[in-house]
């Protein structure tokens, strides 16, 4: 067969389909492989069915498909599979030939990933792809990081295939290296998390809170859609609580409140815990999740345990208000926080990472695209060393706007026995962020008592430890290291 594919794409379920199609529209030839390969057939007499797509039934046949140097883009589930393909096709590459993995692929594997294939002279690139299945078609925000030497090669055909945002930008660039386009996925979905369960608190506040129906719910986030808020997920939340069944009743109502996860949100939790940055936020979202999940224990806790029997007795319509302010403030303070964690990773990792190209990326294509974005570019353009979002001009000033009405939303959530975990820390952290003072200082001296952990003192020079004997049996040292 003669070279004719521009690049491969192994794994034909929606997505690895779908951006086979989304890149023939875009003129390129593509290489369709998949394990079992009758679904090679399906899928050339089915939705690619005449167009340029060129199916093959082995690897061998694949990559002798391929121009060069070959580029190898496997969409496969994430794990064990991504190995045991890469180990699989790399024998038939040559020394500056390309796999790339778009699957949603935990960072550590990627950095050994782009290692590994480094020594045997291939490169490597780990993208994140966001979007799902209509982002893969008509455009999605594509996250790629890896070996810088193959990004000339992917660029055009990437770019191209991306979406783009509203002035005309490709929400696709080059993250940086080794694990890094998977780390801003990984970040990205965390985001996610956190984004949909704050609308998810805004939601229960209204339904239980103010008893309003799934249509005026609905009519409130196609509101919302048009003023700050402007979101993809604001925007399909209208579209579900407006949603009816076959009865003419709310789908959304016969849904089962039991939230699944594949995991993106609690590795994002843990890389915060590892690097010690509060992404409290998304911590929240995740553990929502888990409560979600043990439904039956929740129905048997409700029939022991009381809460409030109050109703809401305010002016509605304000306290709606008051919802979109707190639901505003929030995510403010969920980007900030996701900002801060990508910060501290490009220090841990070395990564030289553009926080205003990242957020250009997000700005269409991905699940958490909004017009909000474009002000997370401009604050980074203004101060590419900025410190948090949170004390960004644009933010700050919003936050302070906000402040009231989120307070307000928080204790009268409480007053009324609604949980709204992502509001609430969002809030502690906002306070806690903004206090110069904090009662750490105590947790210190326990931590000196029991532990000889020894502190650091407010009259002395920073670096310099000390240790009380606080009970009068033990010794008292000082140090100009912390080593405890």
């Amino acid at each position: 067969m003669s070279a004719l594919g521009d690049i491969a794409v192994v794994g034909l379920a929606v997505m690895g389909q779908n951006l086979i199609l989304n890149m023939n529209d875009h003129g390129f030839k593509v290489v369709a492989f998949n394990r079992t390969v009758s679904k090679v057939d399906d899928f050339l007499e089915g939705p690619a069915k005449g167009t340029n797509v060129i199916g093959v039934r082995s690897i061998e046949e694949m990559v002798k498909a391929l121009k060069k140097p070959r580029r190898v883009m496997l969409m496969v589930k994430a794990g064990g599979v991504v190995d045991e393909f890469i180990d699989a096709i790399a024998p038939h590459l040559e020394k500056g030939d390309i796999i790339i993995d778009g699957g949603n692929s935990n960072y550590d594997d990627s950095i050994r990933r782009t290692k590994s294939l480094a020594e045997k002279g291939l490169l490597f690139i780990g993208t994140g792809v966001s979007g799902g299945e209509e982002g893969a078609r008509r455009g999605p925000s594509i996250m790629p990081g890896g070996d810088p030497r193959a990004w000339p090669h992917v660029k055009e055909i990437f770019q191209a295939i991306a979406a783009k945002a509203p002035d005309g930008l490709p929400c696709c660039d080059w993250v940086g290296e080794d694990g890094a386009g998977h780390y801003v996925k990984m970040t990205h979905n965390g985001i996610e998390y956190g984004d949909m369960q704050l609308i998810c608190e805004a939601y229960q506040l209204m339904k239980e809170g103010l008893g309003m129906s799934a249509d005026e719910m609905s009519a409130v986030f196609a509101n919302w859609d048009e003023g700050d808020l402007d979101s993809y997920l604001i925007e399909i939340t209208s579209e579900i609580l407006g949603f009816k069944d076959d009865d003419g009743k709310a789908l959304v109502e016969k849904i089962l409140d039991t939230a699944g996860q594949k995991g993106t949100g609690k590795w994002t939790g843990i890389s915060s815990l590892n690097l010690g940055v509060p992404v409290t936020l998304i911590g929240e979202a995740v553990f929502a999740r888990c409560l979600s999940s043990i439904k039956d224990e929740r129905v048997q806790a409700s029939k022991i345990l009381t809460g409030p029997k109050g109703k809401f007795s305010g002016d509605k319509k304000a306290f709606v208000q008051d919802i979109e302010q707190a639901l505003l403030a929030s995510k403010i303070v969920s980007y900030a926080q996701g900002f801060m964690l990508l910060r501290e990773a490009a220090k841990e990792y070395k990564w030289n990472l553009n926080y205003g190209g990242i957020a250009t990326m997000w700005r269409g294509g991905c699940i958490i695209r909004s017009v909000f974005l474009g002000k997370i570019k401009e604050a980074f353009d203004r101060n590419p060393g900025l410190s948090s979002l949170m004390v960004d001009p644009y933010f700050s000033g919003v936050l302070n706007k906000c402040q009231a009405a989120w307070r307000r939303v928080i204790a009268t959530a409480v007053e009324l026995g609604v949980p709204v975990p992502a509001l609430t820390t969002a809030l502690c952290f906002f306070d806690g962020y903004r206090s110069e003072t904090l009662p750490h200082n105590l947790l210190q001296a326990q931590r000196d008592y029991f532990g000889a952990h020894s502190y650091e003192r407010i009259d002395k020079p920073r670096g310099e430890f000390f240790h009380t004997n606080w009970t009068g049996r033990g010794g008292k040292v000082a140090s100009s290291t912390y080593t405890v």
